[in-house]
This record gives structure tokens, sequence and C-alpha cells, in this order.
């Protein structure tokens, strides 16, 4: 038997007016997930424990069977292992995204933050731009890193684990008051602006009608993680498959083979064909017996309030992602389970997470797995399954047969 996570991230939504009142999820045209889900269980389950920030970090560490409540030092230090930061245990790390601020402002407090991503700028001109952030900004105890597309690091040496506010909360706000209250990150800001305002990358961005990467925003801090090996905890040996540091560090974390795709970039034009390929080569050929396979695409599209965009990222991941897999795997006369989810909803309407619990779809190509009603994978579907686990960590034990 081999076992696969599908993970759509943000994929659950609320109804949509101009959907008729349905969820991209329930809208988006998904032939592999209605067929999957005539003889798969579903449910609904709650990723991020109540009174915990709903991101990617805590619902991830869930799906993964990790207990974010045990286990969570903060999303930044996992995105540190990911690029290979060794952190000292006084160190902490900062998220440092490339955001969009408006620029019609004469004072930076004034300023809105319209994109949290920057258009998905790439790596390459993000680095560019960072660099040029480290040679003003860096000073002794302060280490930028470049992560990602938008995501990047800041190490403080001796540090203090400090609240700071997440960019992609904030969208169409003005910052004032969500800046940090620390005043050397707060400068640090208010400097990455004038630096970075008139670069000629974000000159060449606008002119085609991209936005600028214009302000660094720091966000996520936290302590060295320590989580335990997921071989030991599920005696399976697994691998992970995502274009994001956050889930590539929580792989590393847990001594889990890292798997890089060419193309994957975390966006809706990913490499989706690399990723499928991937996941049925280490399952097939490599010996695998676990792959989590993450696609950010449908939480970036949330992020940009695009439900048209969101219900292709969903149709993308079932026809490039879903089918691929289960069909690759089970013709090369494997039986396959495969556990079908989001980490948390990112509804189109307020651009964030939210902490409710999602559906799942639990599908095992040697069982019928599914009730007397044939129930859709839907937010609808797994709430009138009646089947609700409310500790998320708790379902890889049901996936895995543990």
């Amino acid at each position: 038997m081999k076992y696969a996570v599908i993970l759509g991230d943000g994929m659950a939504d609320w109804p949509i007016e101009e959907l008729g009142g349905k969820t991209p999820l329930e809208y988006a045209n998904t032939p592999m997930m209605d067929k999957l889900s005539k003889t798969a269980e579903i449910g609904l389950v709650r990723t991020v424990p109540e009174g915990m920030s709903p991101g990617s970090d805590t619902a991830n560490l869930s799906v993964l069977g990790y207990n974010p409540r045990e286990y969570y030092s903060g999303r930044s230090p996992l995105e540190a292992l990911s690029i290979g930061v060794d952190m000292k245990p006084t160190d902490v790390a900062l998220r440092c995204n490339i955001v969009t601020l408006t620029e019609e402002e004469d004072r930076y407090e004034d300023r809105t933050i319209i994109d949290h991503s920057s258009s998905e700028i790439s790596t390459e001109d993000a680095a560019v731009l960072l660099d040029a952030c480290k040679k003003e900004l860096e000073k002794e105890g302060y280490k930028f890193y470049v992560g990602t597309s938008y995501r990047h690091l800041l190490i403080i040496d001796k540090g203090t684990v400090m609240p700071l506010v997440q960019p992609h909360d904030v969208l169409g706000q003005v910052v004032g008051d969500k800046l940090p209250q620390d005043e050397v990150l707060r400068d640090m800001m208010v400097r990455s602006y004038d630096i970075l305002v008139n670069h000629p990358i974000n000159i060449e961005r606008k002119r085609k009608g991209l936005n600028p990467a214009n302000s660094l925003w720091f966000w996520g801090a936290g302590t060295r993680p320590a989580l335990t090996s997921f071989e030991g905890k599920t005696h399976r040996t697994g691998a992970m498959i995502s274009a994001v540091d956050l889930l590539k560090g929580i792989a590393v974390g847990a001594k889990m083979k890292v798997i890089l795709v060419e193309g994957a970039t975390g966006g809706l034009e990913t490499n989706y064909e690399g990723k499928a390929n991937a996941a049925v080569d280490t399952l097939v050929n490599q010996g695998s017996d676990f792959v989590y396979v993450h696609v950010e695409a449908p939480d970036e599209m949330g992020h940009q309030g695009s439900y048209e965009r969101k219900i292709k990222s969903i149709e993308n991941l079932d026809s490039r992602i879903i089918k691929p897999i289960y069909e690759g795997v089970t013709a090369a006369g494997e039986d396959i389970r495969l556990l079908i989810m989001p980490d948390h909803p990112t509804p189109v309407e307020i651009r964030t997470h939210t902490d409710e619990p999602i559906p799942y779809m639990l599908f095992d190509s040697s069982k019928d797995l599914s009730s007397d009603e044939h129930l859709p994978y839907s937010e609808k579907g797994g709430k009138d399954s009646g089947i609700f686990e409310e500790n998320g960590y708790r379902l890889i034990d049901k996936l895995l047969e543990i």
C-alpha cells in the first residue's frame, strides 16, 4: 500500500454570490475528485487548534501528524530549516516578505498595503532587491537570507519573539498601526521603501503592469523548532513535494526526503505535471511509503481575491495532480490511500485565512470507504457527513492505518 496527502493550500472557502451561492470547490469542474468521492470517506477536520493563528504553519503541522500545541515554535524557523540556516538556540527567525505599498503618500505610515506577494515576484528579481536592502540594512546581529519568490528570512542573534502582523491579514489597509513596535525592525521597513521604490527592477515592473516590490515586511517570529522524525513516529518513509519553504522546512525538521521540482513556483502556473511525476516516481520507483504533495496556488488566488483564478487552481489540482498520481500509482500495480484536503480556508471575500474546520476526502483504491449516502467532496459534504475530527493531527493515523 502506498499513501499520499494531496493538499490544496487554502482551497476551502465560503459561498460566493457570483457562483450561485457555491464555493469555488463546489463550482469547479473536478471529474477526478468526483469519481474518487463515490467510494471515499468524506469528513470534516479541525487543523488549527482553537486559539491558535490560522496559518499554513500550524495547519500543515497538523496534517502531517504533529500537534501544533506541542511542536509549533513559529513559522520562520521552519522556513530557515528549508534554506539551510542552522539556527542557534538564541536566534529568532522572522519571515521577510517583499510587498507592495501605495506610493502616493508622503509618509510611510500613511501608505496602504495592496499586495503581500508583489505580483508573485520571481525569486531572481526578489534576490536582487533583497541584496540591495542587505547592503544598506544588514548589521551586526541581523542577517538576511534569500528564500523563494516574495518569501525571505531575517535572523536576529539573541533576539526576542515578538507579536508581528501578517501582511496578508491587512491587505487594503493603511499600515501605520500594523508596523512593528520594535524600532529597529520598523526603521528597516521604512528605509527599505526608500531603497526599493525607484529601483530599476521596480521601474520595469510598473512598465509591465506588475505591482512594484517596494517594501520589506517582517512577521512570523519564532525560535528553533524540534520535530520528531516522521519515520520514527509513523514507521513509514516519507517525502515532501512543495514549492514553499515552509513545507520544505517542516519536512527537513521531520527528516523526510525533500523533492525539488524544476518550475514549481507556488503560483497558478506552477509545474503541476512535474510535481505529479515526482510523486509517482518516489512512490513507485524510489521506494517511499508516503508522499505529501503541496500545491500553494488556491491559497494565493484566495489572497488575490479572485474566485475565477481560485476555481482554475482547483481544476488544475484535480486534472494535473490528483488524476496522474492516482493513475500512475495504480497502473504500476500498487494500491494507494489518498487524503485530499486543504490546510485551512482562504475565503476570497476576505483574502486571508480562517480557522474553520475543513473538508477532507479519504480514498482507498482497495476498499469502498463511502457511507450509505453519496456525498460530494465539498465544504457542505464534509459538514453533512457527520464525521468530525476535532484534533487534526490524528487524521494522518487514519490515512496510514496506524
